[in-house]
């Protein structure tokens, strides 16, 4: 299993969440995602809009939307 990042580009979060079904919906000093659930609810995110995000607020974001470790990790490598 891959290591979880400690220090991640926010761009390369973006883009892992963007793979399990998230898309930004707006950007400010936080960054708001949101999810289309199967069951029609929705599923909201949102982040610091900084540079890195540190690999505690990461696990606090996953933790919150409901995406497990190993889920984000495996969208994450492929980014």
């Amino acid at each position: 299993m891959p290591k979880f990042p400690v220090d991640a580009p926010i761009r390369e979060v973006i883009k892992a969440l963007g793979r399990l079904g998230f898309h930004v919906v707006r950007e400010g000093n936080h960054i708001a995602m949101s999810r289309e659930n199967p069951d029609g609810t929705r599923t909201p995110l949102t982040m610091p809009n900084h540079s890195r995000i540190k690999g505690s607020t990461l696990r606090t974001i996953l933790t919150q939307s409901g995406i497990a470790r190993d889920e984000f990790l495996s969208a994450y490598e492929e980014s």
